[in-house]
């Protein structure tokens, strides 16, 4: 019986768009053979929540994918390789996204999450909101979790190769959610998503 490669997209959303690219990513993931993919929502902060309360936009998005199980370090031992999607917060990852990844000092102790592959999407309000920048910055905990950074290559989404206003980069795929929350994402945008998701799962597959 052959055993599935077993990957974790885990996700911080604030309007909703890395909602929609984690969801992309993990239907990616799926269309390989012999993939099992887990989906799982990074929790959110008591103080996030109280200061963005009054957002209507912010209110429906957390509606939406609440029915999404919270991320746990039993889903990070059960992945063979895992992506992590996060809000832009001023060119680095979330708060949400590195409180979670401050809690995995024991993962780094034991060396639990050495030689898994993991990439790395997210989304900015504008298209110079410091989308390659909160993706390179992202890649230095799992660096030191011992984790293999999986970019994202030209030949698996040419989408990429663009001079229009829309997210994606060798270094992850990536949305822009206007500063009101209300841009939609970019079919072009999901289907980077979707070949990240491949990717990671092709990458995993190989290093199992």
């Amino acid at each position: 019986m052959t055993v599935p490669t077993r990957l974790l997209v885990a996700f911080y959303s604030t309007y909703g768009h890395v909602h929609q690219l984690a969801e992309a990513a993990a239907e990616g993931a799926a269309d390989v053979p012999g993939t099992e993919v887990q989906l799982r929502r990074i929790p959110e902060l008591a103080e996030a929540r109280a200061a963005l309360s009054g957002r209507p936009r912010y209110l429906a998005a957390q509606e939406r994918q609440a029915h999404v199980p919270e991320a746990t370090h039993d889903d990070l031992r059960w992945a063979d390789g895992m992506l992590f999607g996060t809000s832009a917060r001023y060119g680095t990852m979330s708060a949400q996204l590195k409180w979670f990844l401050d809690t995995t000092a024991s993962f780094w102790f034991a060396g639990e999450l050495e030689g898994k592959p993991a990439g790395l999407f997210t989304s900015t309000g504008t298209i110079h909101s410091g989308q390659e920048t909160t993706l390179l910055t992202s890649m230095v905990p799992l660096l030191h979790l011992g984790m293999i950074v999986v970019g994202l290559g030209n030949q698996d989404a040419r989408e990429m190769l663009t001079t229009d206003g829309i997210g994606g980069s060798p270094y992850g795929a990536s949305t822009l959610s206007g500063m009101d929350g209300a841009r939609p994402v970019d079919p072009r945008e999901l289907r980077i998503a979707r070949a990240q998701g491949a990717r990671l799962a092709r990458t995993a597959a190989l290093l199992r």
